[in-house]
């Protein structure tokens, strides 16, 4: 068991801030749980859980995402149930966000987007 008020072990940094990443190239298929933030470089397809999740300009994400928070500048779909989010990136057509708090940035190269406002039902569990 880790000790908190033990010391570091010799040669690691007390500072590291620990985070759970797929990396760009990398693409994971299937259901990723961390206690640790979580960083998409690469790309993930299936159920994600996490308290963050933070897709970049090269990541892909797609499935049903439970998180505290995201934050995308990359791809996303699928149905994502967060309590904050912060979106720059591009998010495919019949994808649900459910969200208390939400920051849009988006473009679209034709066309508009379209949202749909209203009490979002209590799809996923987070403790």
């Amino acid at each position: 068991m880790n000790d908190p008020k033990a010391p570091p072990p010799p040669g690691s940094s007390p500072n590291v801030v620990k985070r759970t990443l797929v990396e760009e190239g990398t693409k994971f298929k299937g259901s990723l749980t961390s206690t640790c933030p979580i960083v998409v470089q690469g790309s993930i397809e299936g159920n994600v859980e996490g308290p963050s999740l933070t897709v970049s300009a090269t990541g892909a994400v797609s499935g049903t995402i439970t998180t505290g928070d995201l934050k995308s500048a990359g791809r996303i779909s699928g149905e994502f149930d967060v309590d904050t989010a912060q979106l720059a990136g591009s998010v495919a057509s019949d994808t649900v966000i459910r969200a208390a708090s939400l920051d849009l940035k988006l473009a679209v190269e034709t066309g508009k987007l379209q949202l749909t406002f209203g009490p979002g039902g209590g799809g996923g569990k987070r403790s």
